[in-house]
């Protein structure tokens, strides 16, 4: 199998691994976060203007046609830079909401602001009932008279404080964690009965407690039909999961490249640490690790858009448990082969380890995903 890039594919890693380079430093990142929205809006705009925001949508709809590998160049990217942007939740989470379920009348008219950068977007789901339980909803629509009323409150919406717009869901029949009666609405951050409380996460980017208290939308705001939104979640969460892999490759990759430069400049006893083997032997570790979860990181990426949906499911299940397991490893290493400078909020290290932790609990950690294998027969399932 080919698994060398395309010359636009290539392009593209180079264009966005430049904007990064040029735009992304440790220090510039730091004012970023400290700005009033946590992120930076002259950054939105140049991925705007790269195209990025716009490419995994349909042409048709002013987009780029993009695929998971192209998710994947510019996911891995941000990993390396640790970018505090929306781009998971605009493009990735609620975009993907979009591409799966949303009718050509809702594309249209939501596509091109978001592709231009104009429309910030975020996807409405998590409970605080659910852990890691992608059919519990407690929040519900019930219909009132040409119109849905949504009542219901959701925890980490993934940049809500910033989100023009909301891909909420809701129940409108059934328990709370049945598969079938969810239903997807988007909703306008404005809309009379929506509040929101922002807060930052532990690893800098931002996220919101919403509550939905009455909040009216009209049969126009429904994505797909009404009472089947599960299938949309769960192809959005596996496109995450893909999304989440890159970044936490590429996270990975410049933590790791970070700890062996730190190796050949410390130095100990009159040497540089790194002439030690048995700190060499842990930073081959480090590396043997990024390499392994990188590997399921480009099945994940193959897998996401294949048609099985058990071969998916067990696909991405098991690059979550290697992305878990090596970001763990590859994080606990840096830290300890850094030392008292690796803890600091001054330097790099931390960061990525704390992003790398958060990506391991986003749609379930490792523990989860493996007892979700282990249910499934394993990767090759019933072929066993």
């Amino acid at each position: 199998m080919d698994f060398d890039l395309s010359p636009e594919q290539s392009l593209l890693k180079d264009s966005v691994g430049r904007l990064m380079a040029d735009h992304y430093a440790f220090e510039k990142r730091k004012t970023y976060i400290a700005s009033a929205d946590g992120w930076s809006r002259e950054m939105w705009a140049r991925y705007a203007e790269l195209g990025i925001l716009g490419l995994p949508f349909a042409e048709a709809q002013g987009g780029f046609s993009g695929g998971a590998v192209e998710t994947m160049i510019v996911m891995e990217a941000m990993g390396r830079a640790l970018t505090v942007e929306p781009y998971l939740a605009t493009v990735v989470l609620a975009g993907g909401a979009l591409r799966h379920g949303a009718s050509a009348e809702q594309l249209a008219a939501l596509v091109p602001g978001v592709a231009q950068g104009k429309t910030i977007l975020a996807l409405a789901h998590a409970e605080r009932e659910a852990r890691y339980d992608l059919a519990s909803v407690a929040a519900t629509a019930r219909r009132e008279g040409n119109a849905w009323r949504i009542d219901g409150e959701k925890t980490l919406v993934l940049h809500g404080d910033a989100a023009d717009r909301f891909v909420v869901s809701a129940r409108i029949s059934g328990n709370p964690s049945d598969e079938s009666g969810i239903a997807l609405f988007l909703v306008d951050a404005k809309a009379p009965g929506l509040s929101r409380r922002a807060y930052p996460t532990q690893d800098a980017m931002r996220a919101a407690e919403v509550t939905f208290a009455g909040v009216r939308v009209a049969d126009d705001a429904a994505i797909g039909a009404p009472g089947a939104g599960f299938p949309i979640l769960r192809r959005v969460a596996e496109d995450a999961i893909a999304a989440l892999a890159a970044e936490a490759v590429g996270a990975m990759a410049e933590l790791t490249s970070l700890t062996v430069e730190y190796l050949k400049t410390r130095r100990q006893f009159g040497v540089a640490i790194g002439s030690f083997q048995a700190l060499q032997h842990r930073a081959s570790d480090m590396l043997i690790a990024e390499e392994q979860a990188r590997s399921m990181a480009l099945f994940a990426t193959m897998m996401a858009e294949d048609t099985d949906d058990a071969g998916r499911a067990r696909a991405l299940a098991a690059a979550k448990v290697q992305i878990g397991r090596s970001g763990r490893f590859v994080a606990q290493q840096a830290i300890q082969l850094h030392g008292g400078i690796g803890m600091t909020m001054e330097y790099k290290a931390g960061h990525y380890m704390k992003r790398l932790a958060m990506i391991d609990l986003m749609f379930g950690d490792a523990d989860h995903h493996l007892r979700a294998l282990a249910r499934a027969g394993g990767l090759l399932g019933d072929a066993a």
